[in-house]
């Protein structure tokens, strides 16, 4: 059995997802047991733990082949990133005392570097903080995800734009679709392996946003152009989309470290996947979506 924490999220289910078809057990780690009905129903066995509370997270961890942590989503974290730092220092109390035979954590693209990360700060302090414990441990650094497209579906579908934070426009960088993450968190749960593993995952090729626009046009099936957002623009335009203007420090910090090269992947004594999901399937999904949703509130 293995024990999936984010099982409700993107890459977490998709990790559940593969486990199941192949025959595996799951427990499904959710903050409610009415969050895992539709896991309960597809055979995995609920644990019920909060993010923050060690000995539920300990309970869950216990008694399993191996276990699938990360963090959940935080895009406004303040500048000492206290809450991260209090999540992780529960996450390694609770492994500590449950021992798992092997952890594999999701962390991202650029988390080895120590500095100028922004938002990936938080991986970074979560794969120094397991590499504390003695149990095999596998970090997966994930590149930028496709699935960030969905917030362009609208504008490029109502005005025909897509407004990039991510510049050079024709400059390609590392994306993975969170099914292709997941599928690696899978086959990584039911490896052998002793000591630290660091596996780098992105898609079958690199995207740039120009490339992005070409492929929600091509689902759309009218142009849609790229404009690039001006730096001095972001903090007003993230603060306008309802971010506190005091934490937006940490996500133009990231994006400058992406738009820079940075932010990218080690290479060196790492092991690298290229997945196999197109980023216009991902966007043929996203858009499909968006419309299920205006059809169903129409």
């Amino acid at each position: 059995m293995y024990a999936i924490m984010g099982i409700t999220g993107q890459v977490g289910s998709a990790a559940a997802k593969y486990l199941l078809e192949r025959g595996e057990r799951v427990r499904a780690i959710v903050r409610n047991r009415s969050r895992g009905a539709a896991w309960a129903a597809r055979g995995a066995e609920i644990a019920v733990a909060d993010w923050s509370d060690a000995k539920a997270l300990a309970a869950a961890f216990t008694g399993v082949e191996g276990v699938f942590v990360m963090l959940p989503a935080n895009f406004t974290p303040d500048a000492d990133f206290a809450e991260p730092r209090a999540l992780i220092d529960t996450l390694t109390a609770a492994l500590r005392k449950a021992q798992p035979p092997k952890i594999v954590a999701l962390s991202s693209i650029g988390a080895q570097q120590e500095r100028n990360l922004g938002l990936i700060t938080q991986l970074h302090l979560l794969e120094q903080a397991l590499d504390t414990l003695p149990m095999p441990r596998a970090h997966v650094r994930a590149a930028w995800f496709m699935e960030n497209l969905r917030w362009d579906v609208p504008l490029a579908q109502f005005e025909g734009r897509l407004a990039s934070h991510l510049q050079p426009l024709d400059r390609p960088i590392p994306m993975v679709s969170t099914d292709d993450v997941g599928r690696t968190v899978a086959n990584t749960l039911e490896e052998t392996w002793f000591g630290r593993r660091v596996i780098e995952v992105e898609g079958p090729r690199r995207y740039s946003p120009l490339d992005m626009a070409q492929s929600l046009a091509a689902v759309l099936e009218h142009d849609v152009e790229t404009i690039a957002i001006p730096r001095e623009q972001w903090a007003t335009r993230f603060v306008d989309e309802g971010m506190p203007a005091d934490r937006t420090a940490p996500r133009i910090a990231m994006l400058d470290g992406f738009n820079s090269g940075w932010i990218g992947f080690e290479k060196r004594s790492t092991e690298h996947v290229c997945g196999r999901i197109p980023l216009g399937y991902v966007a043929d999904e996203l858009v499909c979506a968006t419309l299920d949703v205006l059809e169903s509130a129409a």
